[in-house]
């Protein structure tokens, strides 16, 4: 019961901070440990009860969330690659970029031109 309830926490504290990113009120990116310490639970414990309920590391979890965001930014608004990539806390384009092409295979850029080529 106590896992579930930390999910459920931790899914409502995550959703909070992507929205808080997108929006420009955050000022850096949380970790783990930023997680565990508004939940008041050690970040060890965090990242097990996370792996155990979820299939996967905190990590992951906001990895996966950023790059669905960033993809959805980069299909329905003309903001610059290096924008979108600030909105994430990665204050070098370049560091945005190897994070977006390691996650999906391709570049920002090449990303989007796949859908502008839809739209034409």
């Amino acid at each position: 019961m106590r896992n579930e309830q930390i999910t459920e926490d931790f899914l409502k504290l995550a959703s909070a901070h992507l929205e808080d990113l997108k929006n420009g009120r955050a000022e850096k990116r949380f970790h783990t440990r930023d997680f565990a310490a508004r939940l008041f639970v050690a970040p060890g414990h965090l990242s097990n009860t996370i792996q155990l309920t979820m299939g996967k590391s905190v990590c992951d979890f906001m990895e996966e969330n950023i790059l669905s965001e960033a993809q959805r930014l980069l299909k329905e608004t003309d903001l610059p690659v290096a924008e979108i990539g600030y909105k994430f806390m990665y204050n070098d384009p370049s560091d945005f970029t190897k994070f977006f092409k390691g996650m999906c295979g391709m570049t920002p850029l090449q990303y989007r031109s796949g859908f502008s080529l839809l739209k034409d």
